[in-house]
């Protein structure tokens, strides 16, 4: 199934620093045409545990952030951060290929929420903007060979809730309500909006 791309190109006239290790997350970037370095941050993902998933992904965006901001000299770090909620309850991340076939189990034949956090924090002034991104992903049913065959492929290892539906696991999608970069790894419209907002804490606009 194909799925509308929100890609919103950019407009922010400095260059970034993307505090993620996440390649999703790069060609998001390159594809809207922003200028940008990586720094990868050092921050274990297990070592915040709120009990509200939004929380959650905004609290590790801010922190990935800031430890990038606090580790060089630049005016603009983006740190974000994706979390998989079914009922409230946070889906991990998988390492394991027995770990992934029970997350797309548990995901199967149902509607979950995938939340992207987005932190920018300008580490020269101390402005901090923050907020995070809701869609609502519908899996088909799926068999025991289909679970089986993607596990294999190892596509979905280290992903929020065991499938990448920017590569092979869109097959599976049934329904997006919501924006399709968030799923992805990072809201392209909420991007644009929060590096509006803080452009003019900047520039005075």
């Amino acid at each position: 199934m194909r799925f509308q791309n929100d890609l919103e190109p950019a407009r922010y006239p400095g260059r970034l620093i993307l505090a993620s290790s996440s390649e999703r997350r790069r060609r998001l970037l390159e594809q809207a045409g922003y200028d940008f370095d990586v720094v990868v941050p050092r921050i274990p993902e297990d070592h915040l545990h709120p009990d509200d998933p939004r929380v959650l992904a905004e609290s590790l965006a801010y922190a990935k952030a800031r430890q990038a901001a606090e580790r060089i000299e630049h005016p603009l770090v983006i740190g974000a951060d994706t979390v998989v909620s079914l009922d409230g309850h946070v889906i991990g991340k998988p390492e394991r290929d027995t770990e992934a076939r029970d997350i797309l189990r548990r995901l199967s034949g149902t509607t979950h929420e995938v939340i992207t956090g987005v932190c920018l924090v300008n580490p020269r002034r101390g402005e901090r903007l923050m907020g995070a991104d809701v869609t609502r992903v519908t899996l088909r049913p799926l068999s025991g060979e289909e679970l089986d065959a993607y596990v294999r492929s190892g596509e979905g290892l280290g992903k929020a809730g065991a499938y990448a539906i920017q590569e092979h696991g869109d097959r599976f999608v049934e329904k997006i309500e919501g924006s399709f970069t968030n799923v992805v790894g990072l809201p392209m419209v909420m991007l644009a909006e929060l590096l509006d907002a803080m452009k003019k804490l900047i520039y005075h606009e």
